[in-house]
């Protein structure tokens, strides 16, 4: 039996959320609230479009073709850990039809039906905001403890992962973090890859379409150079 889940968006050739190409589903509903989100119409678990797990395959199927030996499906958001059946129908039903899974998470939650959704996914996108508890709990919502036990899920899984941080300039775009970044992870065999993506502010948009203020307005984009240094220490 198909399930129902609700969604905000599809983006149908996306090249920035997973292995190569990928029809990237944003999941409605989220239980954080990061300083730095970009999509706060994401956030009304209520809000989005309603949707079957046989629908939403089915136009996934649509772009197979494009996917080649590396691209496919992912479920970003929101926070996709908020409806994990669905999640996982999806993804079953993905791989029963030959299409590679791939979950974008803050990795916030982790209970038994997360667990059995996660015996369906490929690869997880999981982002470590920040690399102390203070800054966890003061910009995001959570303690840095809850993502940590979720990769230690993965690991123990042998999911491969994909570490992600959005470098904000003054919060976490120093040399002190990245290497703490690289000494957290380090320990983890799952982990194959970290990106560092450029804080930016196109969202601000949404936050006034929305009437809420955007929190880190404040803060400034930061350039290719900062960027290309920062990523020079993960190699070291």
């Amino acid at each position: 039996m198909s399930l129902v889940g609700r969604i905000n968006s599809i983006q149908s050739l996306g090249t920035l959320d997973g292995p190569g190409i990928r029809f990237v589903v944003f999941a409605q509903g989220c239980n954080l609230r990061c300083g730095c989100c970009h999509n706060p119409d994401t956030w009304d678990v209520n809000k989005g479009e309603e949707i079957s797990s046989d629908a939403l395959v089915d136009k996934a199927l649509r772009f197979k073709s494009y996917f080649g030996s590396d691209g496919g499906i992912t479920i970003s958001g929101g926070e996709p850990l908020l409806q994990p059946e669905f999640v996982s129908d999806v993804f079953e039903l993905c791989h029963k039809n030959g299409i590679n899974t791939c979950l974008d998470t803050s990795g916030g939650i982790l209970n038994d039906r997360i667990q059995d959704m996660l015996k369906h996914t490929d690869r997880v996108l999981l982002d470590i905001k920040y690399t102390n508890d203070e800054d966890y709990r003061k910009y995001v919502g959570c303690s840095i403890d809850a993502p940590l036990k979720f990769l230690s899920y993965l690991e123990s899984a042998s999911i491969p992962i994909t570490i992600r941080q959005v470098i904000i300039p003054t919060l976490n775009d120093t040399e002190e973090n990245i290497l703490k970044l690289r000494e957290l992870v380090s320990p983890f065999k799952c982990v194959e890859k970290i990106e560092l993506l450029p804080f930016k502010k196109i969202c601000k948009v949404k936050y006034d379409n929305l009437g809420i203020e955007f929190p880190f307005e404040k803060y400034p984009t930061p350039d290719k150079s900062t960027i290309d240094k920062l990523n020079s220490l993960l190699n070291v």
